[in-house]
């Protein structure tokens, strides 16, 4: 039935042309959202919620690719679930304070089927452009099972994330060192538990990268950090209370500066002077780096006690690999020392491949959900923002074809099509 009303949303339209006959191609009735993640399922229930049919897109052959496969299994949300969640449905009471993995993707399961979201799964997207004269955006896509597919469509909503595609940092003997030993990406990995009895090379020092290196010592390997910036360590909690929700409260009523001094008194009284082993803090509070740059402070859970008591050691930037004597990789750092590791797990970030099939100069039509780096409240508010925005006009639309056409009962409103010379309006398509 899910299936079904998917289907129902769009229509194929037929062209003459022997070139377009190659390619499927089919009119979106609505928004045509690409990403099934959060960002993605949350833009389009508030959409349904509008009234506004919708298509989702995803390359992936399941909702949420990101935590289904690229991520570790003791990953748990950072911050407390009342700020994680997706609009109009709120964690069940008994999860915990900090959901797990697999919490999270039961939510984001039951989310899908409650909103009747049923992606077009393995589409992936190569092009996006916009075709001014008809008014409308047409995005190609190589659909698994299909072929490569057009879809034509009134609004385009780009829902993919900023952590589509791991970031592999560009270190010299980086690519001659995986024949040597295992070199994986954090998307990649799963548990400390391959590594047992190891010496493992961290590169990246964010949220990912200590959680990665108390992982590993959980499962008895011995991690080295590379810390190639400076950066912020909070503690998650200070007597019980999130870090995050004492700041958010904090922030209403208080100056950002104020509010980042408090915060890095607690963090000296909770987690101790950081420095000293090698955790160098930016000069900008905490807060202020947030809100300039978009990077985000790490919550501590138990990695800032590893590394005090020897066992996640902390070394500065990677400045290139050597050959070593066994099996192991030799890292060269830049204060001139030399550290063996019998592994590499590169923490070191994803990026937005958005800039690979969306081209285009020309916005109009196109909105953007997940993108502002406030994590999954972030999106909770953009995607209610976007769908009442576009909610208000398919509204308008609907109101003025029923002025035009009174005897005529429809389920959604059509977009009249048109060009700079009069043709009919299906050859737009």
């Amino acid at each position: 039935m899910v299936q079904q009303e998917a289907a129902a949303a769009m229509a194929p339209t037929s062209n003459n042309d022997s070139k377009q006959q190659q390619m499927q191609q089919y009119w979106v009735n609505g928004a045509l959202i690409v990403g099934a993640g959060p960002a993605g399922l949350a833009v389009a229930a508030c959409l349904r919620e509008q009234g506004v049919p919708s298509v989702v897109l995803e390359r992936a052959g399941c909702i949420a690719p990101l935590w289904q496969h690229r991520t570790y299994d003791r990953l748990k949300l950072h911050l407390p679930k009342r700020f994680c969640e997706l609009p109009m449905a709120p964690f069940p009471p008994h999860f915990p304070q900090y959901p797990s993995r697999a919490h999270f993707l039961s939510y984001l399961g039951s989310y899908a089927r409650r909103f009747a979201i049923a992606p077009h799964f393995r589409a992936d997207v190569a092009s996006a452009r916009r075709d001014g004269d008809c008014g409308v955006w047409r995005v190609r896509a190589r659909v698994a099972g299909r072929g490569d597919v057009e879809y034509v469509c009134q609004w385009l909503v780009v829902a993919t994330g900023e952590n589509a595609d791991p970031v592999v940092p560009d270190v010299e003997g980086l690519a001659a060192l995986r024949r040597r030993v295992p070199v994986v990406h954090a998307a990649d990995y799963r548990s400390g538990e391959p590594f047992a009895g190891k010496r493992v090379l961290v590169v990246g020092c964010g949220n990912s990268g200590m959680e990665l290196c108390l992982d590993l010592c959980h499962h008895g390997a011995s991690p080295t950090m590379v810390v190639r910036d400076s950066v912020h360590v909070l503690p998650r909690e200070v007597l019980g209370k999130s870090t995050f929700e004492m700041s958010v409260a904090m922030m209403r009523w208080l100056p950002l500066w104020l509010v980042d001094r408090l915060l890095l008194a607690m963090a000296a009284l909770t987690l101790g002077s950081v420095e000293r082993y090698g955790l160098r803090r930016p000069a900008v509070g905490p807060m202020e780096l947030k809100s300039r740059e978009g990077r985000t402070p790490v919550l501590d859970i138990g990695a800032v006690a590893k590394i005090k008591s020897g066992h996640i050691k902390v070394v500065p930037e990677v400045k290139r690999f050597v050959p070593a004597g066994g099996a192991a990789a030799a890292a060269e750092l830049v204060d001139g020392r030399v550290v063996e590791a019998d592994a590499v797990v590169l923490a070191t970030g994803y990026r937005s491949n958005v800039a690979s099939w969306l081209k285009e100069t020309e916005r109009e039509g196109v909105y953007t959900v997940g993108f502002t780096r406030r994590g999954l409240a972030g999106i909770a508010e953009e995607a209610v923002r976007v769908a009442e925005k576009l909610g208000k006009v398919w509204r308008q639309q609907t109101d003025q074809h029923q002025r035009h056409h009174p005897n005529v009962r429809i389920i959604s409103p059509p977009l009249h099509l048109h060009r700079q010379q009069p043709k009919p309006s299906l050859s737009c398509l």
